[in-house]
């Protein structure tokens, strides 16, 4: 009777444990979700100023500032919200935030205010002429360049 009672037990325990992965914090989904978004709108703008700089997309001058004020706008998205702590890649589907975000917040922080500088002086850059968006397209692109290689993991 004991043995059965055991493996009651321990089959019960592997069914809770199957249910609790299957069902994840809403909340914590909810931010990877959102900031997934928020990158592809950052992807999406980041793409079409870099079409623009390397001749792919012809270079126009109100587009490419239209593009730029997105950019900066989703850029300087309130992080307290979107990268919250327990939604590293592996706890949360969809993410590939790296642990190290939150162990090394001072480094994350500086990264995304260099993102949010950047994308800020492409503005000004944007409507100047094609030279000037060029070169503002470096800090943009080294920018998010350094908070991948440092904070983003690979693709599962």
């Amino acid at each position: 009777m004991k043995r059965i009672f055991g493996l009651s037990l321990a089959t019960c325990a592997l069914a809770a444990a199957a249910f609790a992965g299957s069902h994840a914090n809403p909340a914590l989904e909810g931010a990877v979700k959102a900031r997934n978004a928020q990158m592809s709108v950052i992807a999406y703008h980041t793409g079409l100023l870099g079409g623009m700089a390397k001749g792919d997309v012809p270079y126009d001058a109100a587009t490419a500032v239209a593009a730029a004020e997105n950019l900066a706008s989703a850029a300087a998205m309130k992080r307290a919200v979107l990268w919250i702590e327990g939604t590293e890649q592996g706890a949360v589907a969809g993410s590939r935030a790296k642990a190290e975000i939150w162990s090394d917040a001072a480094g994350f922080e500086e990264k995304a205010v260099a993102l949010e500088a950047a994308s800020s002086a492409m503005i000004t850059a944007a409507g100047t002429d094609l030279d000037a968006l060029r070169a503002a397209m470096a800090d943009v692109g080294g920018s998010c360049g350094a908070c991948h290689k440092a904070y983003r993991g690979p693709k599962n």
